[in-house]
């Protein structure tokens, strides 16, 4: 039983370590940001901050268009994540529950898919939505970015769905319901972990994508917030106050989003108790 109890408190000295070192990187870009004329680094990282100076921030906000691709990033990344959870959560339940000719088949194309690297697609891809006149406009852009994520997403969520009993959706049916009254009423609210992690991932993921944002959308005023992170480095490589506001402010949604999802996690059982006798 001691040695246990040693083993675990060392566990947990291990783990409070890494956790201090992974988090000082982030105060360090905390205590820059709030730092006036940062053209140089400091020679010893600061971890807190000696004043509050929040003239970055508003620099970043006002200056190179921010607030715009901000606004831009807001739009792309929530209409992705929303189109992704609603296609791919059909398409998981579809692969899940129903039978249909070529069914085998055709997951194996999605996971033959996950193999290939997305990079190697977008040349192809780039010249279709060329020929579709979706070049540098959001749809062509949320084309790429749903489509490049539905054979993962589908994966993740029929995996899950297959843990869901049966039992309840032939209920539904005897009560006179459909295979969508079964889809909106047992699959999506017994799904909440699954669906909510997936959109952790799919909106970070969004968020802070840079290549494909880079090469569809050509107009300035349509360009997402990562490529004005970029931009700003460019032309800002020397004033670190200002390069890490910026990318602070980038952060925070993302932030925000896992602090209110956070608990919606995977975890076991999540049906548990769903069906008695």
């Amino acid at each position: 039983m001691v040695r246990s109890r040693v083993k675990q408190v060392f566990l947990h000295l291990i783990l409070i370590v890494m956790v201090i070192f992974a988090i000082l990187p982030f105060l360090n870009m905390i205590s820059t940001s709030l730092t006036p004329s940062t053209y140089v680094m400091p020679s010893k990282p600061q971890i807190i901050p000696k004043q509050f100076y929040l003239g970055n921030y508003i620099n970043v906000w006002k200056g190179e268009s921010f607030s715009r691709y901000f606004l831009n990033s807001v739009f792309v990344t929530v209409a992705n994540t929303v189109l992704t959870i609603f296609i791919s959560s059909l398409s998981g339940y579809g692969f899940a529950r129903l039978n249909f000719p070529g069914k085998k088949i055709i997951f194996n194309i999605y996971i033959f898919s996950l193999m290939m690297p997305a990079i190697l697609a977008l040349v192809s891809q780039f010249t279709i939505l060329q020929g579709l006149h979706l070049v540098d406009t959001y749809i062509g852009l949320l084309l790429l970015y749903v489509s490049g994520g539905i054979a993962g997403n589908t994966f993740f969520l029929k995996g899950f769905f297959e843990t869901i009993p049966r039992e309840l959706e032939e209920s539904v049916i005897m009560d006179g319901g459909n295979k969508w009254t079964i889809y909106r009423n047992i699959i999506l609210p017994l799904s909440k972990p699954a669906i909510a992690t997936m959109a952790i991932g799919s909106f970070s993921g969004t968020w802070m994508e840079v290549f494909t944002a880079l090469t569809v959308i050509k107009t300035q005023s349509k360009r997402t917030l990562p490529i004005a992170i970029k931009l700003l480095q460019n032309g800002k490589a020397t004033q670190w106050g200002i390069i890490f506001a910026a990318a602070i402010l980038v952060l925070i949604p993302v932030i925000v989003i896992f602090i209110i999802f956070n608990k919606q996690f995977i975890k076991s059982g999540g049906s548990e108790g769903a069906v008695k006798g």
